[in-house]
């Protein structure tokens, strides 16, 4: 059974990256565009500039443990690419999460507090 909220075809990540906007952190770069759905779909990529398998696949893991934190702050309604860089693998997933929620931030795709 495959997820509905996780972007996987050539075709989708093809739209993010050609019209995408792109916002830049220390240890991660984030790709958002609207998708007109009442969902919000991820993906998460760690290159090889990372490093072996290893540390992608610990570069990967960081990226979705922060944004599984961080998740039920997002608006609905958008396509995310988390792509991490080359520095991510010496930080604590804290350091991810604040570099996730600094991107949001910028980006304004975190919903509004009714407090």
């Amino acid at each position: 059974m495959l997820k509905e909220n996780v972007l996987r075809y050539k075709k989708e990540f093809a739209v993010l990256y050609g019209r995408g906007k792109s916002i830049p952190e220390r240890c991660l770069v984030l790709i958002y565009i609207k998708n007109h759905l009442p969902i919000k779909r991820r993906a998460f990529l760690a290159s090889k500039k990372v490093g072996g398998a290893v540390q992608r696949n610990r570069a990967r893991r960081l990226l979705k443990e922060s944004y599984r934190s961080v998740e039920e702050n997002i608006v609905e309604g958008y396509d995310f690419v988390w792509i991490a860089r080359r520095n991510i693998v010496q930080l604590k997933c804290a350091d991810v999460k604040k570099a996730m929620e600094a991107a949001l931030k910028k980006a304004g795709l975190i919903k509004k507090s009714n407090g």
